[in-house]
């Protein structure tokens, strides 16, 4: 590990402005993704700004009815708070789904949106990889891919995305809002995460320095009828082999609101908005899931390894989707 010097933030203004003054320092809330990364030598920040006493630790509701989330809110606390538990179920669920009791204790919200791939190309610095050090390759596309992406990947990476509750927070239209030594800024998480296309050392839009104060989430009925499922290969601690994120409403037995996401299937919570499409106005039945399912589905480019992801994916759409409708019914 390269040595680091550390200094703890006063104030949100004066983190952003120690991180502006020196392109090598980090932020640090829980670290638990960066401090191991830096342990593998994947990260090798120069200084750590810690955070962790900043005044953005509440989950609050906001004016019309939204919930402001704070960045350093610990994960174990957001599953329990009322507010997410009774107006967003998938999110405490998938926020439960991620880690262990002991991590969840530790890591925080801005952190879970920013961890990094687990893929073993990555995090293996004594190989190639584009994403650790651009245009040296990606041996995932021959190698080793059972976990990797099935959408949106491209011959630069195929890594995924390991954050479960990113997945649900896609699905619920959640908004990232960051502070820069330039102002306050705010984006959609859909334009959070960039596509991986030829340059996969860049996943997010955040600008240099910036540093995430919360995540807000819009007033929608629909979100009360949500679900997170996910699919691992144990059923203690384990990132997801696939995961769908999902909040259905449903009227006399149509589809009148469906919001969607999957999880581990591409660099980025993918936002199923094809599968959207598909089954507003449609019948709730498992016809149309399935239907819905295939048209999100339609653009999977399965690797050597991975093609199971896709049946999996459809049938996991089915099951959530089925969940949800007849919960709709009682």
């Amino acid at each position: 590990m390269r040595e680091f010097t550390y200094r703890k933030a006063e104030d949100v203004l004066g983190a952003v402005a120690l991180l502006d003054s020196d392109p090598e320092a980090r932020y640090l809330a829980g670290g638990t993704n960066l401090v191991d990364l830096m342990k593998t030598g994947v990260e090798r920040p120069g200084r750590l700004v810690d955070i962790r006493g900043l005044p953005l630790d509440r989950v609050e509701q906001v004016p019309g009815g939204g919930v402001r989330i704070g960045a350093t809110v610990t994960n174990s606390d957001l599953a329990a708070h009322p507010l997410i538990r009774t107006r967003y179920p998938a999110l405490a669920q998938a926020v439960l789904a991620g880690a262990s009791g002991q991590l969840r204790n530790m890591a925080t919200v801005g952190g879970n949106l920013l961890q990094r791939t687990r893929c073993a190309y990555f995090t293996d610095t004594t190989g190639p990889c584009n994403k650790r050090t651009p245009g040296s390759g990606c041996p995932a596309l021959r190698g080793e891919n059972r976990n990797h992406a099935v959408l949106g990947a491209s011959s630069h990476c195929v890594a995924v995305h390991p954050s479960d509750m990113a997945v649900a927070l896609a699905a619920l239209d959640g908004m990232v809002h960051y502070e820069t030594a330039q102002g306050p800024g705010e984006m959609p998480l859909g334009w959070f995460y960039l596509p991986v296309r030829d340059t996969p050392h860049r996943e997010t839009a955040l600008p240099p320095g910036a540093l995430i104060t919360g995540v807000s989430l819009p007033p929608a009925a629909v979100a009360a009828r949500s679900r997170y499922r996910k699919v691992r290969e144990r059923a203690s601690y384990a990132f997801a082999v696939g995961s769908v994120a999902a909040a259905l409403d449903v009227r006399n037995g149509v589809v009148r609101e469906v919001r969607m996401a999957y999880g581990a299937v591409a660099s980025r919570p993918w936002r199923a908005r094809a599968a959207e499409r598909v089954l507003t106005g449609a019948p709730a039945d498992a016809e149309s899931f399935a239907a819905a399912a295939d048209a999100e589905l339609a653009s999977a480019r399965p690797l050597s390894h991975n093609g199971f992801k896709v049946t999996l994916m459809r049938n996991l759409t089915v099951a959530v989707l089925s969940e949800l409708a007849e919960e709709a019914t009682r």
